[in-house]
């Protein structure tokens, strides 16, 4: 006896006076995939879990058995009067026709199907299991994850679109402030190095939180100086918050994107780990525990027409070097406590970055003592110089660096490193030739060349350890009270 996939009883077919070598058990022979097996034309099948009607007197095989022929034509239709009984056309078994002797394995499967017949139950072939109902238990772990994936993809959108509880983005952030210190301009002792906060009333909102718990906050400044109103992220190190430190002034680093640097700066980001480096640098006694501002670079995007403006106060544009010279200092100033002279004041930057970090010290030494430039230009290539040479030569830092051997100082630190798979190959060997031209008198330079390294920050970030970072943080101070 066989069973098709939905259940049904399907009798073999055989012809007249033949009888086929019978399959193994629980194997169907001659099926074909979606077709019913042998089934008899013109023969209803009964429904799932039904016996087919007319079944045989107990003792009597079924239709299909071995050991019965085929209706004689003539007969009643198939099937109408049942199975196996002796009625007009049909004819009981002889003692001429050939019997097949059921092996035992048949006679097991025939007991099967009495039960089966008895109670209306499927009975599985041998080595097949019957369907299993799901278990409770297996439907609430199901229902269990669903609800907690549809919690994660809410949770997810619901940060992403800065919707407490689940972010702690836009929240305001205060950083640390030394103990008694309620809120007005407090006053440091008159031979004190470090400076308290003057004024701090920048609104300070959180844009991502590292895994120490410190913060990368957001400020919209309106330049005093410049007149320029952008954006600038700020970090501080945990220390920063450390009691021990309540009264000790941080040095600060100005860090400069390539690029456009417009709308964002992207060292703001905290997949490039700058943050998280400087306080790993910090912990293995490499690198000052310098507090960051990172301003935008640019006014606006500098596409499609690549015009940019060098970190510089173009005639006619906004004034970007003033922005990044003066009034993100005075907003540092402001807001945290710092160190009053310029060995607590750095620029770092990368490409066009690294071209204005290197350009704002060698212009202002007796405000910034240090740079570290990433695959920096090194001479202002911007197309609003165009009909501006006297303000152009004013921001080139060739004529800067030899002004500052003429007078004789102060002294600064110039920290290069280059990729030698620069995309621009012009990079590497301009910085050699500055560095071997220009390192004299007041000018100390190191030079990092980074094997197989390209033009990019991901490049640049990991290699500051390996040198640039422990070379201005020898000659610069901090935290100091």
């Amino acid at each position: 006896m066989s069973h098709d996939s939905d259940g049904q009883y399907q009798p073999p077919y055989r012809p007249d006076g033949q009888y086929p070598q019978q399959p193994p058990y629980g194997q169907q022979q001659g099926r074909q995939q979606g077709q019913p097996q042998y089934a008899p034309q013109g023969r209803s099948q009964p429904p799932y879990g039904q016996p087919p009607q007319g079944r045989p007197p107990q003792g009597q095989q079924p239709y299909g058995r071995p050991g019965y022929a085929q209706p004689q034509q003539g007969g009643a239709p198939y099937g109408q009067n049942g199975y196996g009984q002796q009625d007009q056309g049909y004819e009981a078994p002889t003692m001429q026709q050939p019997r097949y002797e059921q092996p035992p394995y048949q006679q097991q499967h025939q007991q099967q199907q009495q039960q089966y017949d008895q109670y209306d139950q499927y009975e599985p072939p041998y080595g097949e299991e019957p369907p299993r109902r799901k278990s409770k238990a297996k439907k609430w772990i199901i229902a269990g994850v669903s609800v907690l994936a549809l919690a994660g993809i809410a949770a997810g959108a619901m940060s992403y679109f800065e919707i407490p509880p689940f972010t702690d983005k836009g929240e305001a952030v205060s950083f640390g402030k030394p103990a008694g210190d309620k809120g007005g301009a407090a006053k440091a002792a008159p031979n004190s190095k470090m400076s308290m906060p003057t004024n701090p009333t920048a609104q300070f909102k959180n844009a991502s939180t590292l895994s120490d718990g410190t913060h990368v906050a957001v400020t919209e400044l309106d330049g005093k100086k410049s007149g320029f109103k952008g954006k600038v992220w700020v970090w501080a190190p945990k220390e920063y918050n450390d009691p021990k430190f309540a009264k000790s002034g941080f040095p600060v680093m100005i860090a400069l994107p390539g690029g456009a640097g417009y709308p964002m700066n992207y060292w703001m980001g905290t997949d490039l780990k700058l943050q998280s480096s400087i306080s790993q640098w910090y912990s293995e006694g490499k690198s000052k525990p310098f507090i960051l501002a990172m301003p935008v670079l640019n006014p606006q995007p500098d596409e499609p027409k690549a015009i940019y403006w060098d970190g510089s106060d173009i005639p006619g544009q906004p004034k970007m070097g003033t922005w990044l010279t003066d009034d993100v200092p005075d907003l540092m100033r402001e807001n945290f406590r710092t160190i009053k002279s310029r060995d607590g004041w750095a620029f770092m930057g990368s490409s066009t970055g690294g071209f204005s970090s290197l350009k704002a010290v060698l212009k202002y030494p007796e405000k910034f003592k240090a740079a570290i430039c990433s695959g920096p230009d090194i001479v202002p290539d911007s197309p609003l110089w165009v009909g501006h040479d006297k303000e152009k030569a004013e921001n080139n830092p060739e004529l800067l660096a030899k002004q500052l051997i003429d007078k004789k100082g102060p002294d600064v630190y110039l920290a290069f490193q280059v990729g030698d798979n620069e995309s621009n190959k012009k990079t590497l060997p301009d910085v050699q030739k500055f560095v071997s031209t220009y390192t004299k008198g007041p000018i100390h330079t190191s030079l990092r060349v980074i094997p197989g390294g390209q033009h990019n920050a991901k490049t640049y970030v990991p290699n500051m350890g390996e040198g640039p970072i422990e070379f201005i943080s020898k000659v610069m101070e901090g935290p100091v009270e």
